[in-house]
């Protein structure tokens, strides 16, 4: 994540009206809406839009990271709330959950972000340093293993990721975690 100043109040509020609509747009599938209408679905000038994003790829850039950081989120609020075990869990579901209910969108960023490797590898990165956490938080509970790495639940992750458009996603989705789940118990 980059280290720029601090925007103005009102140059934040334009900066977030522009992610909150491509966010909506990109949810419909309208991602080949012109880029300046996207200016003025979000109630801002062009020069605005052009002076936070320069790009699409830049837009859902920053629509990617903002989802990245409300995930990465969620994994810290359900550990510092929940035992071990059930935040892991917790957070596996409402993984799913965040998947199915934002399907539109993540097809809409894996097109738009496919030629961003560094940005995803950097999403990647983020996602697997709280899975990390979750896991051995509950590896010192002594509620899961410990022979088995949060690289081998990143790849189940991924995997999920990777089918979200097969016909039984959601079924199936949740069958892989509850899989993962039972691998991961402590014997």
């Amino acid at each position: 994540m980059t280290d720029a100043k601090p925007l103005r109040a009102d140059a934040r509020r334009n900066r977030d009206a522009l992610i909150a609509k491509a966010r909506e747009l990109f949810a419909d599938g309208c991602f080949h809406l012109r880029f300046d209408d996207f200016a003025k679905l979000a109630g801002v000038g062009t020069g605005t839009l052009y002076r936070h994003f320069p790009t699409r790829e830049a837009l859902a850039e920053a629509v990617y990271r903002e989802e990245l950081r409300a995930i990465c989120d969620r994994a810290r609020e359900l550990q510092a709330t929940l035992p071990a075990d059930e935040a892991l869990e917790s957070f596996l579901r409402s993984f799913v959950d965040h998947l199915h209910a934002h399907e539109g969108l993540a097809r809409t960023l894996s097109t738009l972000m496919a030629t961003r490797s560094g940005v995803l590898a950097e999403g990647a990165q983020a996602l697997g340093q709280v899975v990390d956490d979750l896991l051995g938080a509950a590896v010192t509970a002594g509620t899961v293993r410990d022979d088995v790495g949060a690289g081998a639940v990143m790849m189940a992750i991924q995997g999920i990721c990777a089918a979200y458009g097969h016909p039984a996603y959601r079924t199936d989705a949740d069958g892989v975690v509850t899989l993962i789940l039972a691998g991961l118990r402590a014997r």
